[in-house]
């Protein structure tokens, strides 16, 4: 048992993690930048927060301890990655861009107080040891501030990212031409639910497993920022081939 927790807990698995979160982060950016969409800048948000919040377990899984000021840090942007990705696909799937603005003032909010909350409270020392049981347990009791300020965060992210999802497979499912925006949501339903499943079982006790799901979900949601990315190319397409099509119907 005690060999498979330290394989389970080995820092090789969030490095990967690092590194494929922050070659998506690349691309999605990239995207962003050549398309000024809102949901492709709130997704790069999250996954940059993904990767960086990967690093800083790989980081102390390596050298064997917690830092606390990397485990300040490290703790809120855990905690507000699955935010921005909701977020994101709050962006994406509403009809008014303004539903998508009131989120993120929420969460900007929300992040502000979790921040000044974990770097003026104090940690509890013998918690912070190396190990993917750390979690928020070093803040507090459960239900203790700041460590309750992840819950809103967490709860909204994490309804907006699944169920939008949800939405928009239910949308394109049965339109095949597009298939590519169902496979999108499929793929990134898939990741959130994995990460919802082994968050909730580490928080009772079983973190066997955790930092590879991790990975797992990084690629899968990953893959369907990526492809849920062409949205906007597969719409002008769409609206470019109707065009030609009127354009070479004989007239009325």
């Amino acid at each position: 048992m005690e060999l498979s927790q330290e394989f389970w807990s080995s820092w090789a698995w969030p490095a990967a993690t690092a590194v494929l979160g922050f070659v998506f982060f690349a691309l999605v950016f990239r995207q962003y930048l050549a398309r000024r969409r809102m949901h492709q800048f709130a997704w790069s948000i999250g996954l940059l927060f993904y990767a960086i919040a990967a690093a800083m377990e790989a980081w102390s899984e390596y050298v064997g301890e917690w830092n606390p000021t990397v485990y300040r840090i490290y703790i809120v942007l855990a905690a507000s990655l699955v935010g921005f990705l909701g977020l994101g696909t709050l962006y994406l799937v509403a009809k008014k861009r303004i539903w998508g603005d009131i989120y993120f003032v929420f969460l900007l909010a929300c992040m502000a107080i979790f921040f000044v909350g974990t770097f003026t409270v104090e940690l509890d020392t013998s918690k912070l040891i190396p190990g993917i049981t750390v979690g928020g347990q070093a803040l507090g009791a459960s239900g203790s501030f700041p460590r309750v300020m992840s819950l809103p965060i967490n709860i909204t992210g994490s309804l907006f990212l699944f169920g939008g999802a949800v939405i928009s497979i239910w949308r394109f499912a049965r339109r095949r031409e597009y298939a590519y925006r169902m496979w999108a949501n499929v793929l990134i339903a898939a990741g959130a639910l994995i990460l919802a499943a082994l968050g909730g079982r580490a928080r009772l006790g079983d973190t066997t497993g955790l930092y590879a799901a991790e990975m797992v979900a990084a690629a899968l949601m990953l893959a369907g920022f990526l492809l849920a990315g062409t949205l906007q190319k597969g719409a002008d397409a769409g609206r470019a081939g109707r065009e030609a099509a009127r354009a070479e119907a004989p007239p009325a």
